[in-house]
């Protein structure tokens, strides 16, 4: 029987500290200035991305090189319904929604049927794919010109005008994101996913439908890098295929490494990190990119599970003290 005591310290340390960090940096970015405000805004962004990036790789393992796909499709989308249509930006992020959730759905069902580095080839090509005709369909997107006009995010007549306040929505987004992919994960749903995680084959001995389990995964995902792009979109009032090129394939998957990958939270840790990490070695002019480079290497050698893992095992340190106090008379 599980002690209340740990049952605490396991609450303390997976939901209020985390919890706590995230307000607490979002009050910093909100009593600074309009540049740290959008770096925070960047980083829930990612944040939102990874989580749904890390519920496909990190729960199901799973390697997908072309979540930037859907991120362009929901960016795209609720671009074209706003600034093209007048639609209202909420309605627009949820049929874009829609949409990505449709289509990953269509382009898994064959794809997913590849393993190890078949799939993640598979899916970088479809970010390619996508990336490529974002360029050349200039009737519909501008092609690098961009599309611009993009209303911020809102309700019928009320916009949030100013970076802050849609920086809190941001945030709200990104906790709820986590949220809802804890719940998953703890469903009967996600521990199938770690089933096939674990083993395909015993999986499958197991009676899981593992086809239809990695296929709702890799939807999951879609949605969330879907749901990123809207908020990206709305967010900064343009968008142009760089935004969702291989550059964001790289940035999401140092966020998930750095963060750690199969955690709850380390993809808001990478994503804090990667975002803010630069700005702050700036002062070191052209030795920047070579400071930054050694912190990262020097991470991923020491703490190989990610920053969020060094957490999980002070957590799992505590957890044992928690017993053995708790066994002694």
């Amino acid at each position: 029987m599980t002690s209340p005591n740990i049952t605490s310290t396991n609450t303390v340390y997976t939901v209020a500290v985390p919890v706590a960090a995230v307000l607490s940096v979002l009050g910093i970015a909100l009593s600074s200035s309009g540049y740290v405000v959008t770096l925070i805004g960047f980083a829930a962004i990612y944040g939102v991305f990874c989580t749904g990036l890390n519920f496909f790789m990190g729960y199901t393992g799973q390697a997908s090189f072309g979540q930037n796909a859907f991120a362009a499709l929901g960016g795209y989308g609720s671009a074209i319904l706003t600034a093209n249509y007048y639609w209202d930006p909420v309605l627009a992020l949820l049929v874009s929604m829609v949409l990505s959730g449709v289509i990953a759905a269509a382009v898994g069902y064959p794809t997913l049927r590849l393993r190890g580095h078949y799939l993640a080839m598979a899916t970088f090509a479809l970010g390619l794919i996508t990336y490529e005709i974002s360029i050349e369909w200039n009737s519909l997107t501008q092609g690098y010109m961009g599309l611009s006009g993009i209303p911020p995010l809102g309700i019928g007549k009320y916009e949030l005008v100013s970076e802050k306040h849609q920086l809190i929505v941001l945030t709200f987004v990104m906790l709820l994101g986590v949220w809802v992919s804890v719940r998953l994960r703890d469903s009967r749903f996600g521990r199938a996913l770690r089933a096939i995680a674990g083993s395909e084959a015993a999986a499958n001995a197991l009676g899981i439908n593992v086809a239809r389990y990695k296929l709702a995964a890799f939807v999951v995902a879609a949605i969330y890098a879907s749901v990123a792009g809207s908020l990206f979109a709305h967010f900064v009032g343009f968008i142009s295929p760089e935004v969702f090129g291989a550059s964001m394939v790289i940035l999401s998957f140092t966020m998930l490494y750095l963060g750690g990958v199969g955690t709850t939270w380390g993809p808001i840790i990478g994503a804090l990190i990667v975002s803010l990490l630069p700005e702050v070695l700036r002062g070191l002019k052209e030795m920047q990119d070579v400071v930054y480079s050694v912190v990262l290497i020097a991470i991923l050698i020491f703490a190989p599970r990610g920053l969020s893992g060094l957490a999980v095992l002070f957590q799992r340190k505590q957890t044992g003290e928690s017993k053995q106090t708790g066994m002694n008379p």
